[in-house]
């Protein structure tokens, strides 16, 4: 009885790991995905851009840092792209993110 508990605990802790793995590629995706997309609207380098967006995730937890980061380029660059825009962005990519992870 003790070896099954102990399996399925192992068992519980491996998808733990896996679905936190999953996550976060896809997040990175997600960066990337949204990187690209905002260099075409500010006329910069795709590739290089979107390592500045992802490398922009790891200040703080959570998606506001790399919203405000695609917003002040934005700002700065004077491109008209509303907050809501940007979030939808945001939204979409991250679908095709989890979706390219999974697959």
């Amino acid at each position: 009885m003790m070896t099954d508990m102990k399996d399925r605990e192992r068992a519980f802790e491996t998808q733990f790991a896996l679905d936190e793995e999953q996550k976060f590629r896809a997040i990175v995706r997600r960066n990337k995905l949204l990187g690209q997309w905002a260099a075409g609207l500010l006329g910069r380098d795709a590739d290089a851009y979107a390592k500045e967006v992802i490398d922009a995730d790891f200040v703080e937890a959570g998606d506001e840092d790399v919203f405000r980061k695609i917003r002040a380029d934005f700002d700065a660059a004077g491109v008209s792209v509303s907050d809501e825009d940007i979030r939808q962005k945001m939204f979409s990519s991250l679908q095709d993110a989890i979706t390219a992870v999974k697959s």
